[in-house]
């Protein structure tokens, strides 16, 4: 019975699960698109508010690995996951609705003291929510499985992007409070209806059953030295990952600035245009993960970042709305080549146990990129002016597509029977 339970693919429960995502994607497209506007209010710099963008990721670099890794060897009555996302999601919501009050006051340490108490708590979850696809889906199946909590992810940076322009041109804080309370109850789904395995895997050395710190550092840094095995595909594609995550978010980052301040726009038309992409990529991510399974997933991200390149190239030398538009919408379809497939070529270097550990990792390369991203591509719109923008992403998404050229593993393995 279980040789058989695990080849079945469950897409009524993966689309469950990723509401999860989508209540995450919502909190950090709203993050990225309007937050860098309220603290150029404040009269920063680029460099600056770049600097304080990456807060969420130096969090993100020094916890989602190590709570990855917590995740693996926690035994509750609800499972390893699902008590990281019920501590972490209550208090995110409330720190989130307070970033707009936080603006009107124009007091930057008490905007600063908001935000860094927001991304804390965002953190306390991350890993734990994204781990759970691997958890529930076997290797053939999860390029297909993180396409559609992909979609699902997309869906909700589409609702952003669209649905966020009228209420934030009525009150900036409206979608702020809508955000929060979607991505509260998003994570609630999550935690009432995805049951996940409650059984706990012993350390093979030790036998120890017992969620310790101790125990949960140990295997961080055993999932740190396989970076340094002797074959080197885990290190490769991480590196890839930080690659075209440093473009990626440069993009995210200033586009709403750079449409506003370059393109001549509103900052909520330019999230118009991200909204496009994010629609591009939600559609296209229901098919990126079959052509993954079925093309490779290397070849198929390797096509990704060509096409997000040319696309960025291009876009670097325009001005009219409509044709950028067109562009981002294909660009969408390229981002989802790369990301549908990048999360299960990672896991699925490792075996079950380790699964929270190595999804960690992909967030601490993923992480650590979007730390460098912002304040570099704010060096460089300070020094080079918006168009830099464009090129400093394109020349991380060529580096990104020369890394994954030496990655040798990470496509489906055979199945394996669920931890028991």
């Amino acid at each position: 019975m279980n040789e058989k339970k695990v080849v079945l693919f469950n897409k009524k429960k993966t689309f469950t699960l990723g509401f999860g995502f989508l209540g995450v994607s919502v909190i950090w497209a709203l993050y990225n698109a309007y937050v860098p506007i309220f603290l150029k209010g404040f009269g920063l710099s680029s460099f600056v508010i770049g600097l304080i963008m990456t807060i969420d990721n130096i969090f993100a670099v020094l916890l989602l690995p190590y709570l990855g890794a917590l995740s693996d060897r926690t035994k509750t009555r609800l499972g390893r996951r699902r008590p990281f996302i019920l501590g972490g999601a209550p208090i995110a919501m409330i720190f989130f609705f307070l970033i707009p009050y936080a603006t009107l006051t124009h007091k930057l340490p008490l905007m600063m003291l908001t935000i860094i108490l927001m991304n804390l708590s965002m953190a306390l979850f991350r890993t734990p929510v994204i781990a759970l696809m691997p958890d529930i889906t076997p290797s053939k199946f999860r390029s297909q499985a993180n396409g559609i909590i992909n979609f699902m992810g997309g869906l909700g940076a589409l609702l952003v992007y669209f649905g966020g322009k009228s209420l934030y041109d009525a009150n900036i804080a409206y979608p702020f409070i809508a955000g929060g309370i979607l991505m509260f109850l998003a994570s609630l789904v999550v935690v009432l209806y995805i049951k996940e395995d409650k059984s706990y895997v012993a350390d093979d050395k030790t036998g120890e059953t017992k969620t310790t710190i101790k125990g949960s550092v140990s295997a961080f840094y055993e999932n740190l030295r396989d970076l340094f095995a002797e074959e080197k595909s885990l290190l490769f594609i991480l590196l890839s990952i930080f690659c075209w995550f440093v473009g990626f978010n440069a993009i995210e980052t200033f586009f709403t600035s750079y449409a506003k301040f370059y393109l001549g726009i509103k900052e909520s038309t330019g999230a118009l245009i991200l909204g496009i992409f994010a629609l591009s990529f939600m559609v296209a991510s229901l098919v990126t993960g079959y052509i993954g399974a079925k093309k490779g997933r290397n070849k198929t991200i390797r096509t990704g970042l060509l096409v997000i390149t040319v696309v960025m190239m291009i876009s670097m030398f325009l001005h009219n709305f409509y044709i950028i538009a067109a562009l981002f919408l294909i660009g969408g379809f390229g981002w989802a080549l790369i990301n549908v497939n990048s999360l299960p070529m990672v896991v699925d270097m490792t075996t079950l146990k380790k699964v929270g550990g190595y999804t960690g990792l992909y967030y601490f390369f993923s992480q650590a990129a979007n730390i460098v991203a912002p304040p570099l591509s704010g060096l460089a719109i300070d020094i080079y002016g918006y168009p830099s923008l464009m090129f400093f992403a394109s020349f991380f998404f060529v580096i990104a597509f020369i890394l994954m050229h030496f990655v040798r593993r990470g496509e489906i393995v055979p199945e394996k029977l669920p931890i028991t």
